[in-house]
């Protein structure tokens, strides 16, 4: 086989006699040390002509995989080879129809072989959104499902749903408005917690640094999943609209309440709504809705808060907590570190004396 017949392929352009050579090659002789290097000589000197749509659609695509390459730096000498070879030979042949063919051929091939853990772990088709502590994000999946993350969340979910269910990782709170796809059930997946639903609009709270995991149901119907041990899975059942479901994962204990369920999903609105709640859940809340460490003393942990808050800031909030209860509150300065940043906003509640 020669360089021509090679270029042709490469450009999608080779008839069907071409082709049968080209695969007659790689059976018979491309395991031969000439065959080897001959192969990957081409393919670092490959370098298609690209219309303008193409480059704008592959430079995306190149960004994002170079973006998770450069994730994986400093690995050593082999893995920096991986990234620059990787790298450029997608930027020279990712528009060519049949590269996969080509992809299985120098991996298997060739003696400059990739680190094929590293490789597999390149999942250039996974998005992840990070709604950081005192941020919010609204996003919308491939099958037009809407999410809204709350403060100090995370969301990981393929670019495009293949196969037959619409599964997504959350850590965090969500809020999802599911596009109905009755061929393809939509799942969200937290630590312990399953949650499965076809076409409607439900809230998943499952934040990793608390015991409690639960489900708020809106409309439509969802199915409740509990992962057991040995990875095995539960089926719990089925919730209705106007009905909120918490798992302690400690305990394993579920518990279900109908009925108002506007204070589990007021956050979306940018509110605050406490009903009875103790003050070790609010100062969590106020924590990740204002990016800043609140420390409790033991004595006050016992009290609890009914009321509201609308796009209140944080000094106003305090102030009416120490008008409810004989509690009162110390705002400590930021310490500048050694990077030139500061550190978080450290406040401590504590009774008045």
């Amino acid at each position: 086989m020669n360089k021509e017949i090679l270029n042709k392929y490469l450009n999608n352009i080779c008839s069907d006699e071409e082709f049968e050579e080209i695969v007659r090659w790689i059976k018979l002789q491309s395991r031969s040390k000439e065959g080897r290097s001959w192969s990957f000589e081409q393919w670092k000197k490959f370098v298609p002509e690209l219309k303008e749509t193409e480059k704008k659609k592959y430079n995306t695509l190149l960004d994002k995989i170079h973006h998770e390459i450069n994730l994986r730096n400093n690995k050593g000498k082999r893995e920096r080879f991986f990234q620059l070879s990787v790298y450029e030979w997608l930027r020279n042949a990712a528009a060519i129809l049949f590269i996969p063919l080509l992809i299985v051929f120098f991996y298997f091939h060739s003696d400059y072989k990739f680190e094929k853990h590293e490789f597999s772990e390149v999942k250039i088709d996974t998005v992840e959104i990070i709604a950081p502590i005192g941020s919010r994000a609204v996003l919308q999946l491939s099958d037009g499902t809407e999410v809204n993350l709350n403060y100090g969340s995370k969301i990981r979910y393929p670019r495009n749903f293949i196969g037959d269910t619409r599964e997504i990782t959350l850590s965090g709170e969500g809020y999802f408005n599911v596009a109905h796809d009755s061929d393809k059930p939509f799942i969200v997946k937290t630590k312990k917690m399953n949650v499965i639903a076809l076409g409607t609009e439900f809230n998943v709270m499952a934040y990793p640094d608390e015991d409690l995991v639960s489900s708020t149901l809106v409309e439509g119907k969802v199915m409740i999943e509990k992962m057991i041990q040995c990875g095995k899975i539960e089926t719990i059942g089925v919730m209705v609209p106007g009905q909120h479901l918490t798992c302690n994962l400690k305990t394993g204990k579920i518990k279900s309440s109908k009925g108002n369920i506007d204070k589990y999903l007021a956050w979306k609105d940018d509110k605050l709504v406490f009903d009875n709640e103790p003050i070790t859940g609010v100062v969590k809340k106020l924590s990740r809705k204002f990016n800043v460490d609140i420390e409790l003393a033991d004595d006050v942990k016992k009290y609890t808060y009914t009321v509201t808050f609308e796009n209140d800031p944080l000094y106003l909030i305090l102030d009416l907590m120490t008008q409810i209860t004989p509690i009162k509150y110390t705002i400590f300065p930021r310490n500048k570190q050694k990077d030139g940043t500061y550190s978080k906003q450290k406040i401590r509640i504590e009774k008045q004396e």
